[in-house]
């Protein structure tokens, strides 16, 4: 797999040179650049791809960058919440700030190499080398649940489920505003942000893949909202997207706009990421057939500042 970008050249960038020009818009070092008009990557038309290319308006570039191949995980010795486990799976309630799997930026410290760890190495390996058991992930700064696979048949009996959305997932988070109701579903397809590759976005219609979330309020403070959310999809980012779309990004996301609070500036020290919380998972087991579930309380900084919205705007 690869990432493709395309690029037009308008007169503005005329005398621009090539590196820079990509170096900007990629958000990459000109170095970073140079390896890859040097590997080929980067196509001109017209014109030929080099780094003191100057543009002339009018040109296409086309970029492909392909995917690094992934490195195996190691087991490191990190301290998990586990709030269930067998031979087949293991739910897990995850901190705030740690990484589900290993990738570019994060090689160590995440779940799956404490996992490795905990399990002794009895994890499927459908995931592949880099995300052996997971199934399913939830961002870094998003607390609570997720199940991860011990085996591939209840790899595969779990995937199944996510894919025909028998596995129930409820979030709880605190949005910037005042909903207008207090129910509601938001069904919104979401692809890759057209500029910044690291954001997720809604798409336009017939781009994009189907995503739909429904949320209740739970409380009002005037100023925010708390929401209870359920998934009816899982695609990255879908709350965080979904929500900033309605205009009530979730407080404390640098990412959607939900961090330039007054209430966040005064309580700073509470803030470590978007105020998200996977409270309560619901699956059929993959061998039992049981249907299982399972919560998890909201992290202490999530409970605290609860309290102190509760305070201010009572």
């Amino acid at each position: 797999m690869a990432d493709v970008f395309v690029f037009s050249v308008t007169e503005a960038d005329k005398s621009e040179r090539l590196d820079r020009f990509l170096s900007a818009r990629l958000e990459v070092t000109r170095s970073a650049v140079e390896r890859l008009l040097e590997e080929g990557a980067v196509t001109l038309s017209p014109g030929q791809a080099t780094k003191n290319y100057r543009l002339r308006g009018g040109e296409e570039i086309r970029v492909e960058i392909a995917d690094p191949a992934p490195a195996e995980a190691q087991p490191e010795d990190i301290p998990l919440d586990v709030v269930y486990e067998d031979d087949d799976i293991i739910v897990i309630n995850k901190p705030q700030g740690m990484v589900v799997h290993p990738a570019a930026g994060n090689p160590c410290g995440t779940l799956v190499n404490a996992l490795l760890y905990h399990c002794g190495g009895s994890l499927s390996g459908v995931g592949g080398v880099a995300r052996p058991g997971i199934v399913h992930r939830i961002d870094k700064d998003t607390s609570g649940l997720l199940v991860v696979a011990k085996n591939d048949f209840a790899h595969n009996a779990l995937a199944e489920q996510l894919k025909t959305h028998t596995v129930s997932r409820v979030y709880h988070a605190i949005t910037v505003g005042n909903l207008k109701e207090d129910n509601g579903t938001v069904n919104k397809p979401i692809g890759r942000h057209p500029v910044d590759r690291k954001r997720m976005a809604v798409a336009k219609a017939g781009e994009g893949r189907e995503a739909i979330t429904h949320y209740e309020v739970l409380e009002r403070f005037g100023a925010f909202t708390y929401v209870k959310c359920r998934l009816e999809t899982g695609r990255t980012h879908q709350i965080r997207v979904h929500m900033a779309s309605l205009g009530h990004p979730l407080l404390g996301d640098p990412v959607y706009g939900g961090d330039g609070t007054r209430f966040g500036a005064q309580h700073k020290a509470c803030f470590a990421g978007q105020f998200l919380h996977a409270a309560e998972l619901q699956l059929i087991h993959p061998r039992s057939g049981q249907l299982m579930r399972f919560a998890a309380p909201l992290p202490p900084n999530f409970d605290t500042v609860l309290a102190l919205l509760r305070k201010e705007y009572d």
